[in-house]
């Protein structure tokens, strides 16, 4: 399994997310990382990289957003306040799962059982106020990732 690791500065958030999708090899992307380190900021970042004029917000409350990009979908999932599988058998989770459009999910952890096996997962550090390290699973099938990491020369 291989890793890249960048670090960033929040101004710089936008060229990492387009050197990010350089190296994504599927389309279910796991966003790991404490509350407040910028998770959604990163996606956000993502979905306009990948050419979407929509506005990007947090899916704590509504769960998952949909966003259009060129030929295709988002789906952003936080699963935060999903308590069971049940909860997320009850909003149809399986339909976008088997849906072949892009899915982004925060802790996704909390439906561990339902993630796909190739999902590739981005993993958010805080360093400092403004920086940030960001850990990119290349090839994976776990949630949870113990391997060399490289950096990557820009």
């Amino acid at each position: 399994m291989e890793t890249l690791v960048f670090t960033y500065h929040l101004e710089d958030i936008d060229t990492i997310a387009k050197e990010v999708l350089k190296h994504l090899k599927v389309k279910t992307l796991l966003f790991n990382g404490e509350m407040g380190t910028g998770k959604t900021t990163f996606i956000k970042a993502l979905i306009k990289a990948m050419g979407s004029n929509d506005m990007a917000t947090s899916p704590t409350f509504s769960i998952v957003n949909e966003y259009d990009i060129p030929s295709d979908k988002i789906f952003h999932f936080d699963f935060y306040r999903i308590e069971s599988l049940d909860e997320a058998y009850n909003f149809g989770i399986e339909d976008y799962l088997d849906s072949e459009h892009w899915l982004f999910m925060e802790w996704s952890e909390r439906i561990e059982n339902l993630i796909p096996k190739n999902a590739q997962t981005i993993t958010i550090t805080n360093i400092d106020t403004n920086t940030r390290s960001l850990r990119l699973t290349i090839e994976t099938n776990k949630l949870t990732q113990n391997s060399a990491m490289t950096e990557p020369k820009f």
